[in-house]
């Protein structure tokens, strides 16, 4: 049975600028233990935030950010929430549990404290990426 991993988009940010963090180690490991998802909301929001200004720095053009984009989006399992959620305090990472449901996903990977403090959401672990990384159990 394939697992699917959640990540917020705060932490693929994270994750894709900065080669040794702890952010792209739990990509890894999430990838070693299964497959990333996404929903059409989640990969257009992180599409969206890496062409932001502010990340310029990190990037030499504006194809450097297209590429990687194209890279994480041609490694990924889509699938279509079909459950609206409302139950994050904050609205906008209910599209991270409603995915998170649809991919009947093992763990949701996050920084976020606004999700964090749901965790477990109906069974499913929400951990920041030092915990998926240390205490993530890899069986069922």
């Amino acid at each position: 049975m394939i697992k699917y991993f959640v990540f917020d988009t705060n932490t693929l940010i994270s994750a894709s600028l900065l080669i040794d963090s702890v952010n792209r180690k739990a990509i890894r490991k999430a990838i070693l233990l299964g497959e990333i998802s996404f929903s059409s909301e989640s990969i257009n929001e992180f599409k969206e935030v890496i062409f932001r200004k502010k990340f310029d720095r990190y990037f030499i053009s504006d194809e450097e950010r297209l590429e990687l984009f194209n890279e994480i989006e041609n490694s990924i399992t889509q699938f279509f929430p079909s459950e609206a959620i409302n139950a994050c305090r904050d609205p906008k990472d209910n599209k991270f549990l409603e995915l998170a449901i649809a991919a009947s996903a093992s763990c949701i990977i996050t920084g976020d404290k606004d999700l964090l403090i749901l965790n477990p959401f109906r069974n499913i672990p929400i951990l920041n990426a030092f915990d998926f990384l240390n205490n993530y159990q890899t069986t069922p």
